[in-house]
Protein backbone atom coordinates (compact mmCIF):
# COMPACT_ATOMS: atom_id res chain seq x y z
CA UNK A 1 0.00 0.00 0.00
CA UNK A 2 1.59 2.99 -1.43
CA UNK A 3 2.16 6.10 0.83
CA UNK A 4 -0.97 8.47 -0.63
CA UNK A 5 -3.53 5.72 0.14
CA UNK A 6 -2.31 5.63 3.97
CA UNK A 7 -2.17 9.27 4.24
CA UNK A 8 -6.13 9.49 2.41
CA UNK A 9 -7.10 6.48 5.12
CA UNK A 10 -5.89 8.29 8.03
CA UNK A 11 -7.10 11.79 7.01
CA UNK A 12 -10.69 9.99 6.03
CA UNK A 13 -10.45 8.73 9.76
CA UNK A 14 -10.19 12.16 10.76
CA UNK A 15 -12.59 13.53 9.13
CA UNK A 16 -15.00 11.28 10.33
CA UNK A 17 -14.52 11.88 13.64
CA UNK A 18 -14.80 15.77 13.39
CA UNK A 19 -18.13 15.19 11.65
CA UNK A 20 -18.93 12.90 14.31
CA UNK A 21 -17.91 15.77 16.73
CA UNK A 22 -20.26 18.07 15.01
CA UNK A 23 -23.37 15.98 14.82
CA UNK A 24 -22.63 15.22 18.88
CA UNK A 25 -22.87 18.82 19.84
CA UNK A 26 -25.85 19.90 17.58
CA UNK A 27 -27.31 17.04 19.09
CA UNK A 28 -26.57 17.98 22.38
CA UNK A 29 -27.99 21.59 21.55
CA UNK A 30 -31.00 20.58 19.43
CA UNK A 31 -32.36 17.90 23.11
CA UNK A 32 -31.09 20.34 25.50
CA UNK A 33 -32.97 23.43 23.86
CA UNK A 34 -36.18 20.40 23.31
CA UNK A 35 -36.32 19.52 27.40
CA UNK A 36 -35.70 23.12 28.44
CA UNK A 37 -38.62 24.47 26.40
CA UNK A 38 -40.79 21.36 27.16
CA UNK A 39 -39.82 21.71 30.75
CA UNK A 40 -41.35 25.27 31.14
CA UNK A 41 -44.55 24.49 29.13
CA UNK A 42 -45.13 21.67 31.31
CA UNK A 43 -44.46 24.01 34.62
CA UNK A 44 -47.06 26.31 33.00
CA UNK A 45 -49.52 23.82 32.13
CA UNK A 46 -48.87 22.21 35.10
CA UNK A 47 -50.32 25.10 37.27
CA UNK A 48 -52.97 25.65 34.80
CA UNK A 49 -54.59 22.43 34.96
CA UNK A 50 -54.04 22.33 38.97
CA UNK A 51 -55.76 25.62 39.24
CA UNK A 52 -58.89 24.77 37.37
CA UNK A 53 -62.09 24.53 39.48
CA UNK A 54 -63.50 21.42 37.62
CA UNK A 55 -62.41 18.83 35.37
CA UNK A 56 -64.87 20.52 32.84
CA UNK A 57 -62.86 23.86 33.39
CA UNK A 58 -60.00 22.44 33.10
CA UNK A 59 -60.75 20.98 29.60
CA UNK A 60 -61.69 24.43 28.67
CA UNK A 61 -58.72 26.16 28.97
CA UNK A 62 -55.84 26.98 26.05
CA UNK A 63 -53.89 23.47 25.95
CA UNK A 64 -49.89 24.51 25.33
CA UNK A 65 -47.00 22.46 22.85
CA UNK A 66 -46.46 20.27 26.42
CA UNK A 67 -46.11 16.77 26.98
CA UNK A 68 -48.25 16.65 29.39
CA UNK A 69 -51.19 19.59 27.85
CA UNK A 70 -50.87 16.77 24.75
CA UNK A 71 -51.40 13.95 27.06
CA UNK A 72 -54.19 15.87 28.83
CA UNK A 73 -55.74 16.55 25.46
CA UNK A 74 -55.97 12.71 24.72
CA UNK A 75 -57.43 11.85 28.03
CA UNK A 76 -60.23 14.93 27.42
CA UNK A 77 -60.49 13.40 24.38
CA UNK A 78 -61.60 9.78 25.03
CA UNK A 79 -63.80 11.05 28.49
CA UNK A 80 -65.75 13.83 25.97
CA UNK A 81 -69.63 13.31 25.56
CA UNK A 82 -72.18 15.37 23.74
CA UNK A 83 -75.11 16.55 25.79
CA UNK A 84 -77.84 14.03 25.51
CA UNK A 85 -76.15 11.64 23.18
CA UNK A 86 -76.33 8.10 23.56
CA UNK A 87 -73.59 5.45 23.47
CA UNK A 88 -71.90 5.20 20.31
CA UNK A 89 -71.18 2.00 18.81
CA UNK A 90 -67.99 1.51 16.97
CA UNK A 91 -65.14 -0.50 17.81
CA UNK A 92 -63.44 2.74 19.09
CA UNK A 93 -66.46 3.29 21.97
CA UNK A 94 -67.09 -0.22 22.64
CA UNK A 95 -64.62 0.17 25.84
CA UNK A 96 -65.56 0.46 29.46
CA UNK A 97 -64.68 4.06 29.98
CA UNK A 98 -61.80 3.60 32.47
CA UNK A 99 -60.45 1.00 29.79
CA UNK A 100 -60.69 3.60 27.70
CA UNK A 101 -59.41 6.51 28.85
CA UNK A 102 -56.11 4.45 30.17
CA UNK A 103 -55.37 3.03 26.95
CA UNK A 104 -55.66 6.79 25.04
CA UNK A 105 -53.28 8.11 28.02
CA UNK A 106 -50.43 4.57 27.74
CA UNK A 107 -50.64 5.05 23.86
CA UNK A 108 -49.85 9.20 24.20
CA UNK A 109 -47.21 8.42 26.84
CA UNK A 110 -45.19 6.40 24.02
CA UNK A 111 -45.63 8.64 21.79
CA UNK A 112 -44.02 11.15 23.77
CA UNK A 113 -41.47 9.12 24.92
CA UNK A 114 -40.79 8.32 21.47
CA UNK A 115 -40.66 11.87 20.62
CA UNK A 116 -37.83 12.32 23.68
CA UNK A 117 -35.76 9.16 22.25
CA UNK A 118 -35.06 11.03 19.27
CA UNK A 119 -31.13 11.48 17.97
CA UNK A 120 -30.05 9.49 21.75
CA UNK A 121 -29.28 5.96 19.26
CA UNK A 122 -27.10 8.56 17.32
CA UNK A 123 -25.65 9.84 20.42
CA UNK A 124 -24.87 6.55 21.64
CA UNK A 125 -23.70 4.92 18.42
CA UNK A 126 -21.04 8.10 17.79
CA UNK A 127 -20.19 7.84 21.41
CA UNK A 128 -19.28 3.76 21.10
CA UNK A 129 -17.65 3.48 17.48
CA UNK A 130 -15.34 6.72 17.81
CA UNK A 131 -12.68 5.89 19.60
CA UNK A 132 -12.50 2.88 17.06
CA UNK A 133 -12.44 4.94 14.10
CA UNK A 134 -9.69 6.86 16.13
CA UNK A 135 -7.97 3.50 16.61
CA UNK A 136 -8.37 2.61 12.79
CA UNK A 137 -6.40 6.06 11.47
CA UNK A 138 -3.70 5.17 14.55
CA UNK A 139 -3.16 1.61 13.10
CA UNK A 140 -3.03 2.75 9.41
CA UNK A 141 -0.62 6.19 10.67
CA UNK A 142 1.92 3.33 11.84
CA UNK A 143 1.71 1.25 9.00
CA UNK A 144 2.50 4.46 7.56
CA UNK A 145 5.32 5.04 10.17
CA UNK A 146 6.92 1.53 9.32
CA UNK A 147 6.48 1.93 5.75
CA UNK A 148 8.80 5.26 5.96
CA UNK A 149 11.23 3.58 7.84
CA UNK A 150 11.32 0.94 5.82
CA UNK A 151 12.20 3.05 2.79
CA UNK A 152 14.80 5.14 4.07
CA UNK A 153 16.18 2.21 5.98
CA UNK A 154 16.15 4.33 9.11
CA UNK A 155 14.34 5.27 12.19
CA UNK A 156 14.74 9.06 13.08
CA UNK A 157 12.78 11.32 14.15
CA UNK A 158 12.31 13.17 11.11
CA UNK A 159 11.23 9.98 9.26
CA UNK A 160 8.97 8.68 12.02
CA UNK A 161 7.71 12.06 13.79
CA UNK A 162 4.59 12.64 10.91
CA UNK A 163 3.32 9.65 10.18
CA UNK A 164 3.41 8.74 14.99
CA UNK A 165 2.01 12.04 15.17
CA UNK A 166 -1.14 11.36 13.02
CA UNK A 167 -1.74 8.39 14.90
CA UNK A 168 -1.40 9.78 18.08
CA UNK A 169 -3.90 12.56 16.83
CA UNK A 170 -6.50 10.01 15.56
CA UNK A 171 -6.79 8.21 18.67
CA UNK A 172 -6.42 11.89 20.58
CA UNK A 173 -9.27 13.05 18.79
CA UNK A 174 -11.44 9.87 18.92
CA UNK A 175 -11.85 9.75 22.75
CA UNK A 176 -12.21 13.14 22.57
CA UNK A 177 -15.31 12.78 20.04
CA UNK A 178 -16.46 9.89 21.89
CA UNK A 179 -16.43 11.28 25.75
CA UNK A 180 -19.29 13.54 24.95
CA UNK A 181 -21.31 12.02 23.03
CA UNK A 182 -21.28 8.92 26.23
CA UNK A 183 -21.51 11.86 28.46
CA UNK A 184 -24.73 13.34 26.50
CA UNK A 185 -26.66 10.04 26.36
CA UNK A 186 -26.73 9.35 29.82
CA UNK A 187 -27.68 12.79 30.76
CA UNK A 188 -30.39 12.77 28.22
CA UNK A 189 -31.14 9.22 29.03
CA UNK A 190 -31.88 10.00 32.51
CA UNK A 191 -33.62 13.00 31.96
CA UNK A 192 -36.04 10.69 29.62
CA UNK A 193 -36.61 8.92 32.76
CA UNK A 194 -37.40 11.40 34.46
CA UNK A 195 -40.11 12.48 31.80
CA UNK A 196 -41.76 9.38 31.80
CA UNK A 197 -42.30 9.00 35.31
CA UNK A 198 -43.45 12.57 35.63
CA UNK A 199 -45.91 11.42 32.61
CA UNK A 200 -46.81 8.49 34.61
CA UNK A 201 -47.84 9.97 37.55
CA UNK A 202 -49.76 12.59 35.94
CA UNK A 203 -51.68 10.14 33.66
CA UNK A 204 -52.28 8.40 37.04
CA UNK A 205 -53.84 12.05 38.80
CA UNK A 206 -55.82 12.29 34.96
CA UNK A 207 -57.78 8.81 35.83
CA UNK A 208 -58.64 9.83 39.50
CA UNK A 209 -60.13 12.81 38.95
CA UNK A 210 -61.73 11.23 35.63
CA UNK A 211 -63.21 8.91 38.20
CA UNK A 212 -64.33 11.61 40.14
CA UNK A 213 -66.35 12.86 37.19
CA UNK A 214 -67.39 9.94 36.41
CA UNK A 215 -65.26 9.30 33.49
CA UNK A 216 -67.22 12.02 31.76
CA UNK A 217 -66.52 15.70 29.89
CA UNK A 218 -68.63 17.78 28.51
CA UNK A 219 -67.58 18.94 25.18
CA UNK A 220 -70.55 21.11 24.21
CA UNK A 221 -68.11 24.40 23.49
CA UNK A 222 -67.53 24.09 26.99
CA UNK A 223 -64.07 26.54 26.21
CA UNK A 224 -66.67 28.78 23.90
CA UNK A 225 -69.22 29.16 27.29
CA UNK A 226 -66.94 29.60 29.21
CA UNK A 227 -65.51 33.00 27.72
CA UNK A 228 -68.75 33.71 26.86
CA UNK A 229 -69.36 33.65 31.08
CA UNK A 230 -66.48 35.21 31.82
CA UNK A 231 -67.28 38.19 29.09
CA UNK A 232 -70.71 38.66 30.49
CA UNK A 233 -69.69 38.48 33.95
CA UNK A 234 -67.11 41.55 33.07
CA UNK A 235 -69.67 43.31 31.51
CA UNK A 236 -72.32 43.38 34.05
CA UNK A 237 -69.46 44.62 36.56
CA UNK A 238 -68.65 47.43 34.15
CA UNK A 239 -72.01 48.39 33.83
CA UNK A 240 -73.03 48.10 37.98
Amino acid sequence: MTDSYLNIIVQAALYTLVLFSVVTWVLILAKGLQHWKLAKRDRRFTKQFWSATSLDAAAAQSSDASPKSRLANVGFEALQVSDGSGASSDLEHSWDRQELLERHLRQQIQKEYQSLESGLAVLASIGSTAPFVGLFGTVFGIIHALSAIGKSASASIDVVAGPIGEALIATGVGIAVAVPAVLAYNFYVRRLKVTAAELDNYATDFVNLAQKNDFRVIKSNTKTALRDEVRTTSAQGAFA
